[in-house]
């Protein structure tokens, strides 16, 4: 059997490299014919910590595209616009 791995950053690393790096709505599509299994592991960052795009990705011809959020704020906001269908990180541009 074939293995994958799959590392999902997802929004944050869209936000850390000032959109440089997309992150896709990530979806997954059922195979009746093939056993698949998942192991899901989450990493947390402190709660004092804040997501914005890294500095040396930044001069005048790129300026920041995301604003500066709290870890904290960006969690609730994730589970908030999640539960409608929506991408937090919209709301994070500039």
């Amino acid at each position: 059997m074939p293995y994958t791995l799959l590392i999902n950053l997802g929004d944050v690393m869209e936000i850390m490299s000032n959109g440089i790096f997309k992150s896709p709505v990530h979806r997954v599509v059922t195979n009746a014919e093939k056993e698949r299994i998942s192991l899901a592991v989450f990493y947390g960052v402190g709660a004092e910590n804040a997501l914005e795009p890294a500095a040396g990705l930044l001069d005048e011809k790129r300026p920041a595209r995301y604003r500066k959020i709290g870890m904290m704020d960006f969690i609730a906001g994730i589970h908030g616009q999640f539960s409608r269908g929506t991408r937090f990180i919209e709301s994070l541009k500039i």
